[in-house]
């Protein structure tokens, strides 16, 4: 019964944001449902738990494939996307709109707990839920998938490529800006240099900044495009992204380790079931 109470309170508040909005249609908030433990959005989406193939990452042994960003790109494109084409709008300037959309998502989403605000160990969000509560209230709440979602999704609007990356325990998102000059660290993904990493977590963090431990160490990234939400089989040879700081290093396929690495990342993302 409590997790009925949390689930049902969670759609009332959810359905409350979208009523000043016109972007009900991008968010399936009226259609979440409980089913063995977990909840699934009107999408058949997981939004508490990343593995799987209808996990919100899609994580598995091989790769993963972020479709939650799916559900704010292409026909389902809405408030977050309309964010980022405003920005876009502001900022003709590469350089300085690429700034300006990270520090929209720094500056408005607070890091939260899924633990503390959903009463889940995980909880997903997806980019136009997020916006909405930023556009309502100034402010939104959520953890790092949920920064990396929306940054991802308004880098879109904004013109820019840009993609998910996920390591040990963390995720975040990447976007693509050659010649950027104040990057920690530049990214190489699938060859191709010039992604900087966009780490909007911490209040005081630049675009560009990277925490060492992902400095040099290879990390599944998916560049995100307007796709078909369902899942889909996943890449045998997923793609990479490493960089050392100030010059890239090229990508090579997973190694054993890495795989591990993955595996041990999956199982920070499996929810805690009460006994």
């Amino acid at each position: 019964m409590k997790r009925i109470r949390v689930l049902l309170v969670l759609i009332l508040v959810l359905v409350a944001g979208l009523a000043v909005t016109d972007y009900a249609s991008a968010t399936p908030s009226a259609s979440f449902h409980e089913m063995n433990g977990d909840i699934f959005d009107g999408w058949g989406i997981c939004r508490t738990r990343a593995f799987g193939d209808d996990g919100f990452y899609q994580l598995s042994e091989t790769g993963f494939r972020p479709a939650i960003a799916f559900e704010s790109l292409g026909e389902e494109a809405a408030l977050a996307y309309s964010l980022g084409e405003q920005i876009a709008a502001r900022y003709p300037d590469r350089m300085q709109r690429a700034e300006a959309v990270f520090h929209f998502v720094r500056d408005r989403v607070n890091y939260t707990s899924d633990i503390d605000q959903f009463k889940y160990d995980e909880f997903a969000q997806n980019a136009d839920e997020l916006a909405t509560a930023i556009n309502q209230d100034g402010v939104g709440y959520g953890d790092c998938e949920d920064s990396a979602v929306l940054l991802a999704v308004m880098y879109k609007g904004a013109g820019y490529r840009s993609a998910i990356v996920v390591g040990s325990g963390h995720t975040a998102s990447l976007v693509y800006l050659p010649g950027y000059k104040k990057a920690a660290a530049v990214f190489e993904l699938e060859g191709e240099p010039g992604w900087v990493w966009a780490e909007a977590t911490g209040k005081n963090n630049p675009l560009g900044w990277v925490s060492k431990e992902f400095i040099n160490v290879k990390l599944a990234a998916y560049e995100i495009s307007a796709q078909a939400i369902a899942p889909l089989e996943p890449s045998t040879a997923p793609s990479t992204v490493v960089a050392q700081a100030g010059k890239t290093s090229s990508s090579q396929p997973f190694s054993f380790i890495s795989i591990i690495g993955l595996l041990w990342f999956m199982s920070l993302f499996r929810r805690r079931r009460a006994r």
